[in-house]
């Protein structure tokens, strides 16, 4: 009877993400559309921060318990999903250009993160300094977009080859709202019932708890941006996609890594299997998705080939690791 019931549990979180991903996606881009702010700026920062709240509240508990390890792992070990696997399902699917002035300083924002990231790792901790530096790396992040949604507004108002849209109904603002807080609340939810019963589903079926706590909890808590991404492609949304992807590393790294060394009230140590293995291999695939971007203006299938190989190497490398 248990069995049963956490199988059931695990098909309603199925359906939640995948159900909650398409509102969201679908009110995501109708805002883009009436607000005429590009759909990149709002992957970024609307899509972004609502995807990274299982990392955040994951990360934030653990920290709170004194469980660094958790935290640390949980928040880097979802960046790497988020580009060695997520990114590069997102860019086999739809490889194609990117405007270097789009994703320049978001790219050199989210590299700059990670090397942050790999610096504490070879301290051995991430001290309240460098977290007071990824916080300002947050605060340039958010205020570009910011910059970047105004310009893009003002210039399509100055257009005046820009056909005017019919302004929205009452009736359509509020349905998109209300498509968007169902489409938030149902990823959220949906994922941590996939994490809590599918972790529970592994324990019923003999698999161990460390392969466990290295594919379900972290690839898991990444299961929003996974979601919004694959409905992102069905719908042939790739820069709200990709745009997604970018901002929820960003966020990762320099809002919630911070705020769990601030909330612990002591620089959150690293342990050196992390510090060899999971640091490095965050930045690794961050390197391999967007510096080529930074001079070709596109994502290849190449990349996303390199992207899942590495991701791939990555898992074998870290269940090695775990003497499993």
């Amino acid at each position: 009877m248990e069995l049963a019931l956490v199988i059931f549990l695990f098909l309603v979180g199925i359906v939640f993400i995948v159900k909650g991903g398409d509102y969201f996606v679908d009110a995501a881009s109708w805002i883009a559309e009436v607000s005429g702010i590009p759909k990149l700026i709002i992957g970024a920062t609307i899509v972004s921060l609502a995807t990274t709240l299982p990392e955040m509240l994951v990360s934030v508990m653990a920290a709170a318990q004194g469980k660094v390890d958790m935290a640390i792992g949980n928040a880097v070990g979802s960046v790497t999903a988020n580009i060695g696997l997520i990114m590069a399902i997102s860019v086999l699917c739809m490889p194609g250009k990117a405007k270097r002035k789009d994703y320049l300083r978001k790219s050199v924002l989210m590299l700059a993160a990670a090397m942050l990231v790999v610096l504490s790792g070879f301290l051995g901790q991430m001290g309240i300094a460098i977290a007071i530096v990824m916080i300002v790396i947050f605060a340039i992040f958010m205020g570009d977009n910011i910059l970047q949604a105004k310009s893009s507004m003002t210039t399509r108002t100055d257009s005046t080859r820009e056909i005017e849209r019919p302004r929205p109904g009452r009736r359509e603002i509020i349905v998109n709202i209300i498509k968007f807080a169902v489409g938030t609340i149902g990823i959220v939810w949906g994922a941590d019932l996939l994490v809590d019963n599918g972790s529970e589903l592994a324990r019923f079926i003999g698999i161990s708890e460390r392969i466990i706590g290295v594919t379900v909890i972290a690839v898991g808590t990444s299961l929003p941006e996974l979601i919004t991404t694959i409905t992102a492609i069905v719908k042939k949304e790739s820069s709200l996609s990709v745009g997604n992807i970018l901002g929820a590393n960003i966020i990762d790294l320099t809002l919630i890594l911070p705020i769990s060394a601030l909330v612990s009230g002591q620089a959150l140590p690293i342990a050196s299997a992390s510090a060899v293995l999971d640091l490095p291999a965050c930045l690794l695939v961050g390197g391999v998705a967007l510096i080529p971007t930074m001079f070709t203006q596109k994502f290849t299938r190449v990349q996303g080939v390199l992207l899942l190989s590495i991701y791939i190497v990555y898992m074998v490398l870290t269940c090695a690791v775990m003497g499993v």
